[in-house]
């Protein structure tokens, strides 16, 4: 008996469902998928796997690259985007072994082992986490790259002078298409506290979800990636998650809320006498995060165009400080809540070019450290900003300014990431690999603007 398959099978089947969907996310975070009839639906299938070739998702070597996908039948939905009725889950990976070992590498193991260790670890119970995504919204994309040419050319007939922030329609022109999306996001189970249009004069938006558990926020993130791209073809847009698609506009992020609950579902983080109502647990949470913030830059923020945001001037985090209110910290702490349930902290410095389960993962982990080590943030040097970083610049620690200074730096401090064996130390060693090999081809490429400085010099 397979109660569980017998249970999705069943619904599947009286929905008329006539194919059957896996996805699963590779190394960098790209999305895949592979679909099969709904006859080969079967309990001999399901306990078997579905083979495919690992090393197209950049988890093995091409000689050794046979893997299997074995369903999540608690993530089974209908896909809202395919003709036919489709039926689709993720999908873990898994090794070709008799036993279908998991696969150290995949995020959505990883991210599992990552809440699991606040529990091995007598920390708390669970997680509670809102992400905030920003993106734009464009009517025209081009792009181009060879041997003799390189452009790129975005174009949005929505253009504001003013500030843009919660700009209204008719003025707002893609309010209606955030409406669409967001009750996509619904009817799939994804929860959604508000849209609006953010600071960005042309077209940038911003979605914000609702607490959710670590493994369910990240598998919510590729989902509603995953809406938005489909939704946008369907209008005839473009959106992208690029942290900085426009010259001197605002850029976005994928801010995440978070805080720890304990077994009877009551917030840690919680004290009325602590500074911006944080308990001392969450103080050290904050000092791990910050300690660990350069490292955490390159998985939190894994492109080269990452860090074009990373800068002054356009309300993102730049400085390795913490404070109530404070847009230009890498850590705020909403002064707004007034729910001592839901007090949280706010890390600003992600966007949405990371891989989800690893960026998240990886942010708890170094939360993990702060509270085994008691890490003091004020004894660190993070002391609280309720200023623009800039009013103590020469007493404040910056982000990485760059790809390959975050990679440097999780080279050198990575060891809280091992611990319970949540990140294997191969992936850290796969992850630096890629990630220098694209610094490279980026650099070894003229770029437009050198043309406009050198051409005629």
């Amino acid at each position: 008996m397979h109660p569980e398959f017998d249970r999705v099978h069943s619904d599947a089947k009286e929905r008329g469902v006539e194919f059957v969907d896996f996805k699963v996310l590779d190394l960098v975070g790209r999305l895949h998928h592979i679909t099969f009839p709904f006859d080969r639906f079967t309990p001999e299938i399901m306990a078997e796997g579905i083979g495919f070739d690992g090393s197209s998702y950049g988890f093995l070597k091409v000689e050794e690259s046979d893997m299997v996908l074995l369903p999540d039948y608690g993530t089974a939905q209908i896909d809202p985007f395919r003709t036919r009725p489709t039926l689709s889950m993720f999908a873990d990976v898994r090794l070709v072994d008799a036993e279908r070992t998991a696969f150290a590498q995949d995020g959505r193991r990883i991210v599992k082992a990552a809440e699991q260790a606040l529990r091995d670890l007598g920390i708390a119970d669970s997680t509670r986490w809102i992400p905030e995504y920003e993106f734009h919204i464009f009517d025209e994309a081009q792009y181009r790259s060879g041997v003799a040419e390189a452009s790129y050319k975005v174009q949005s007939e929505e253009a504001f002078f003013q500030n843009a922030y919660h700009a209204c329609n008719p003025h707002d022109r893609h309010d209606d298409f955030r409406d669409e999306v967001c009750a996509l996001m619904q009817d799939l189970g994804i929860p959604v506290r508000y849209h609006h249009h953010e600071v960005g004069a042309q077209a940038q938006q911003e979605i914000e979800g609702w607490f959710a558990d670590l493994p369910t926020t990240a598998d919510h993130a590729v989902l509603t990636k995953y809406i938005l791209f489909n939704a946008a073809e369907r209008y005839g847009l473009k959106v992208t998650f690029m942290p900085k698609p426009l010259y001197d506009n605002a850029g976005s992020g994928w801010h995440l809320h978070q805080y720890l609950v304990d077994a009877d579902g009551q917030n840690i983080f919680d004290d009325p006498a602590g500074y911006a109502g944080l308990s001392k647990t969450a103080l050290h949470y904050v000092g791990g995060i910050l300690k660990h913030s350069p490292a955490l830059c390159a998985l939190t923020n894994p492109s080269t165009n990452s860090y074009k945001r990373l800068v002054p001037g356009f309300e993102a985090p730049t400085a390795i400080t913490f404070g109530r209110s404070n847009r230009g910290a890498a850590i705020r702490i909403p002064s707004y809540v007034a729910d001592p349930q839901h007090r949280r902290i706010e890390y600003r410095p992600p966007d949405f070019t990371c891989n989800p389960y690893l960026a998240t993962s990886a942010v708890l982990m170094a939360g993990i450290d702060g509270i085994v080590n008691g890490i003091d943030p004020y004894a660190e040097g993070f002391h609280p900003e309720d200023a623009p970083s800039s009013a103590r610049r020469g007493e404040v620690a910056f982000l990485p300014r760059s790809l390959a200074d975050a990679l440097d730096a999780l080279e050198q401090d990575h060891a809280f990431l091992l611990r319970n064996d949540v990140f294997p130390e191969v992936l850290i060693r796969r992850w630096l690999e890629i990630k220098r090999d694209e610094i490279q081809a980026i650099n070894r490429r003229p770029h437009p603007y050198e043309f406009t400085m050198y051409f005629d010099l």
